[in-house]
């Protein structure tokens, strides 16, 4: 069994990987492992990871299962007391895995955690996708310490406090091996998006701890695999999120914060129309229709176990505050309705 199993699922990739990897390979211990996942890439990737790094190991599925199945295929072919699973555009920073790693091996409790993730371009603001840690609102909306909906902000150490958060980032995620398995990893329904938020929020169900860590740094380019401003993504985030809900919610919650959802994304659904984004518009309401769709696939999970309310749940509208509170940092959010 490896120590550390450092996996990078790559569709594509090739451009990040010449980018990125030798870094990654300068700044990774002999007790850890880099593998690198294939999803059917057309590029060149393959043929460039054998002629440059030989010794790398490489997992190849035979389709483009996407984030959620093409790394539960990966990881199951591979025997680690950890996972990290890191996106192929990120930078990692000298020393970013020994104290985590020796984090976790001292606190047994502690299932998942992630790394303080800054952004690439803009090194001195946290990074979109994960920034200090993940929580999300009482209607679902994920947010970051650093990052409200678009607004992140500037790294002044005002978060470097380890502190249990309620979801940590898909870009750059430990997790225990065994609890991987055992949560059966992530949904593959999901295919990409919000799947991290649902498997920690199960992985909460067991009473493990989700942190944050911020002595380990890591820099992520963002959207390399879809562009912020994607009909495709706005689709995923929308209908992974209520399927989320679904999925999770306890049942004397379920109904209210449905039937406020459904009223919040025709909100949504009317900005974007308004912004002149055709697209994004149509694309709420895609949304909508799949998750009625696939919803009935976890009704008989929700009978067999029902979902019981787990903690670290912002208990107010993120979306209120925002946008008429106007309150756009994390630390003016009141620490009380955190629950």
């Amino acid at each position: 069994m490896e120590k550390l199993a450092i996996v990078i699922l790559n569709w594509n990739g090739c451009s990040l990987l010449e980018q990125f990897l030798p870094q990654l390979v300068q700044h990774t211990p002999d007790w850890a492992k880099i593998i690198i996942a294939d999803n059917a890439s057309t590029d060149n990737s393959l043929s460039w990871l054998q002629t440059h790094y030989p010794d790398i190991r490489t997992i190849v599925n035979e389709k483009n299962f996407g984030f959620a199945e093409g790394y539960n295929r990966a990881l199951q072919q591979i025997d680690a007391q950890y996972y990290c699973l890191l996106n192929s555009d990120i930078e990692v920073s000298p020393h970013w895995l020994d104290s985590i790693v020796q984090y976790m091996d001292t606190h047994a409790d502690t299932g998942i955690c992630q790394p303080k993730l800054l952004s690439y371009h803009e090194r001195q603001k946290f990074e979109y996708a994960g920034a200090g840690g993940g929580y999300i609102d009482k209607y679902g909306y994920p947010f970051c310490r650093g990052r409200m909906f678009a607004r992140t902000e500037k790294d002044i150490h005002q978060y470097d406090n380890i502190c249990e958060i309620f979801w940590a980032s898909g870009a750059c995620m430990f997790v225990r091996g065994e609890l991987y398995h055992q949560l059966g990893g992530l949904d593959p329904h999901f295919f990409a998006h919000m799947e991290e938020i649902d498997f920690c929020w199960r992985a909460k169900l067991k009473g493990v701890k989700i942190i944050y860590y911020p002595s380990s740094v890591v820099y992520h380019v963002g959207g390399a695999t879809l562009p912020k401003q994607s009909a495709r993504k706005t689709f995923l985030n929308f209908r992974n999120n209520m399927l989320l809900l679904y999925k999770n919610l306890p049942q004397n919650q379920l109904h209210h914060i449905l039937a406020c959802r459904l009223v919040l994304d025709l909100i949504a659904a009317i900005s974007f129309l308004c912004q002149g984004h055709w697209g994004d518009f149509k694309a709420v309401f895609s949304a909508r229709r799949a998750y009625r769709r696939m919803k009935g696939c976890y009704t008989r999970l929700r009978k067999e176990h029902p979902p019981r309310k787990v903690g670290n749940i912002y208990q107010k509208s993120i979306v209120w505050q925002y946008y008429a509170k106007r309150i756009t940092l994390f630390s003016d959010l009141d620490s009380k309705d955190f629950r």
